[in-house]
């Protein structure tokens, strides 16, 4: 008997390479554990504050009488503030800015691509992303029906990420007239930190080519060099004239907050007909996780000096962690490109000095969850990684991507101080395979 046919983007979709590895691995039945570093899923609790709020749901605040009711759909009052809040706890001005409360970073991603970029199944007015780029924004913009076009960084052999010269930048716009830039401070997947002077140099170009200019901060505050924290709220009008009113970011509980499950996002913008148009196109949304809002609205009322201190807090575990597993990587497997931990949770590995040709780091990932196994302590391990061939759109081939993979920092340091050993292993098991 026939059944009813998928629509040709079903048929077309695989998983994304952030969740193929444990995917892949959840089908094995031989007892190996993971190390799992192929998604940024932050395994530190959640602020003390957001952690009262979850453990006394029922006892007091909004549910105590059991109703669970919708809220408007630009979201609490309370969360909306909290939003704020935690932006001006980074010595940022929040006049004018107004933020709406999405489920979760890739909801307020999916309404930006809906929002500036061409009608469905135009390649009018795309947006212009950084490769390496985190790919849910590609992803979104398939499943919208709009386009992306990107420039290329490069992953020097010292670890480095550079951007392309300016001129090359601009003759990219130039070419494709996007609609926008989007831009993440803190890197992911690449961990390269923009700093002032850089946000303000592309801040320029998003005035001369009468673009949106869109930062996504999911990390803010996640850096590991000098400097107040680098922000597109930062920019002022003295440094780009024409920027107010041009601006969206994307704000996040997940990653600083530690609470990836809650699915709390915000977009904020300092232009009103924006904030008008996405609160009205996300009414078909209804509203955003309610419970959740109440619990991350738990910061709302703490101090900017209580919520610094939980940044720094937050900053010391992850450079401490990220320092010595890359330095372990590049001690074990000498010549291995590890990119610079300079900001956000990841870094990019690449074997293209190490490996024989041809490697193929998608294949690699799906050795290591299907088959790859090193015995640590009387146990079988795996680890699980990101392959970034999808983290490049551009037009450049070779794609860079074939032998990079990404790592993030999110497994206890017990875990991730394996992660150098388990790595070497694996890999040179799967080079004798090939």
């Amino acid at each position: 008997m026939q059944t009813p046919k998928l629509s040709a983007h079903f048929q077309s979709r695989k998983p994304s390479a952030i969740r193929t590895a444990q995917i892949e691995f959840m089908k094995r039945t031989d007892g190996t554990e993971a190390i799992n570093t192929a998604i940024g899923n932050v395994t530190l609790p959640a602020h003390p504050a957001m952690l009262e709020r979850l453990t006394s749901l029922g006892e007091k605040g909004p549910f105590v009488d059991g109703v669970i009711k919708y809220s408007p759909t630009v979201g609490t009052k309370e969360c909306c503030e909290t939003v704020l809040h935690i932006i001006a706890s980074s010595d940022l001005s929040t006049h004018g800015l107004m933020a709406m409360i999405t489920d979760g970073g890739s909801s307020a991603m999916e309404l930006l691509i809906v929002g500036v970029c061409g009608t469905a199944g135009s390649h009018d007015d795309p947006l212009m992303l950084i490769d390496a780029a985190y790919t849910n924004y590609n992803a979104l913009a398939q499943r919208t029906g709009r386009k992306t076009i990107s420039i290329q960084r490069e992953l020097d052999n010292n670890g480095r990420f550079t951007l392309p010269a300016p001129d090359k930048i601009e003759a990219v716009i130039q070419k494709h007239k996007p609609a926008g830039l989007l831009v993440i401070p803190y890197d992911n997947p690449t961990g390269q930190y923009y700093d002032h002077a850089l946000m303000v140099s592309l801040g320029r170009l998003c005035v001369k080519y009468n673009m949106w200019f869109v930062s996504d901060e999911a990390y803010r505050e996640l850096f590991y060099c000098k400097g107040p924290a680098s922000s597109i709220w930062r920019i002022t009008e003295k440094e780009v004239p024409g920027i107010t009113g041009r601006r969206i970011s994307i704000e996040t509980a997940s990653k600083v907050w530690n609470a990836c499950g809650l699915r709390i996002g915000a977009l904020v913008t300092d232009n009103s007909d924006f904030h008008a148009k996405a609160v009205a196109e996300y009414t078909a949304n209804l509203c955003s996780n309610v419970i959740g809002q109440y619990v991350f609205g738990a910061l709302k009322d703490l101090p900017h000096q209580t919520l610094k201190q939980w940044y720094i807090q937050q900053r010391r575990y992850y450079q401490d962690l990220m320092g010595s597993v890359s330095a372990g990587l590049k001690a074990a497997v000498p010549g291995l490109i590890v990119s610079v931990p300079d900001a956000s949770i990841y870094s990019v590995i690449d074997v293209k000095n190490v490996a024989r040709p041809g490697f193929d780091a998608e294949d690699f990932v799906l050795y290591c969850a299907r088959k790859g196994r090193v015995m640590i302590n009387n146990k079988y391990v795996t680890l699980l990684v990101s392959p970034m061939a999808e983290f490049y759109k551009g037009e450049i081939e070779p794609n860079p991507g074939r032998t990079q993979m990404r790592i993030a920092y999110v497994e206890s340091p017990t875990k991730m101080a394996h992660v150098p050993h388990v790595f070497k292993t694996l890999f040179e098991e799967y080079e004798k395979t090939r």
